[in-house]
């Protein structure tokens, strides 16, 4: 079984953002990490790919200036070699466009039984990649799965919702999101660290995927302006001296809330 993993390299959340002045979007042009939500997918792919008794698990990202980091910390957990999409051209390029980007390096690579994605990433929250990509490639999409099985061709998977989950069946290959939790991500061991530095990651460009309109022009749009965030007000502080809940219902009521 062949498990292609979608991967994002983020700058670390445990250090300050910081925006580039020429296009208001976050700064990338250091070392990026292998985003968090991520490696959940992975970790499902390797133990799906164990369980299947063969096969193997690839990785497909896309990020600035060659950087693989984070793709290596994903390499060091299991996954046999990488796809790395890495083209100044790309800048600003919105959710669509990386959907087309990734879907061109997958079938690039001759496709997989499953394809495995995050629900969202860390530094972006858009949500919907994943459906564009399985949209892309005509594949079925399985989105927020908590559980995954696979036999006979087939997937089953638990689907979160408010209420619970829905038992989703689809044939194979599929696009899936994953949710966090859904299993619990293997620490690199050393071995796997060193081994992970030899192993393959192929860097491509929007023109070896024949991927054409990519960056602002693709995405149609400019951020014009990223302003601060307006400061919380103090809130209202009710006294009670014995009808202080006739002036919170009063509060409430000017509020149309009741």
């Amino acid at each position: 079984m062949n498990v292609i993993v979608c991967v994002k390299q983020i700058p670390d959340p445990a250090a300050p953002g910081a925006l580039d002045p020429s296009t208001n979007t976050l700064k990338r042009d250091g070392k990026l990490i292998l985003d968090e939500s991520d490696s959940y997918g992975v970790e499902m792919a390797l133990q799906l790919v164990d369980k299947a008794g063969g096969g193997e698990v690839s990785l497909v990202s896309m990020a600035p200036n060659g950087e693989v980091s984070g793709l290596r910390t994903a390499l060091a957990m299991g996954a046999a070699k990488g796809i790395l999409i890495s083209d100044p051209a790309l800048q600003g390029s919105d959710a669509l466009t990386t959907a087309k980007l990734l879907a061109a390096a997958i079938t690039r690579a001759g496709g997989a039984d499953l394809i495995i994605a995050a629900t969202e990433s860390s530094d972006g929250y858009t949500g919907t990649v994943p459906e564009m990509m399985a949209e892309v490639l005509g594949l079925p999409s399985v989105t927020f799965a908590k559980a995954l099985t696979i036999a006979d061709g087939k997937l089953d998977a638990q689907r979160q919702t408010e209420d619970g989950y829905d038992d989703v069946t689809c044939t194979l290959p599929a696009v899936v999101s994953v949710t966090a939790g859904v299993v619990e991500p293997r620490y690199p061991s050393f071995k796997g660290i060193m081994a992970a530095k030899s192993k393959p990651v192929d860097t491509v460009t929007a023109a070896d995927l024949g991927v054409t309109s990519v960056g602002w022009a693709g995405a149609g749009q400019t951020i014009t302006n990223v302003g601060q965030a307006e400061a919380r007000a103090a809130g209202t502080i009710v006294e009670d001296d014995g009808e202080g809940f006739a002036k919170i219902v009063a509060y409430l009521e000017n509020l149309k809330v009741i």
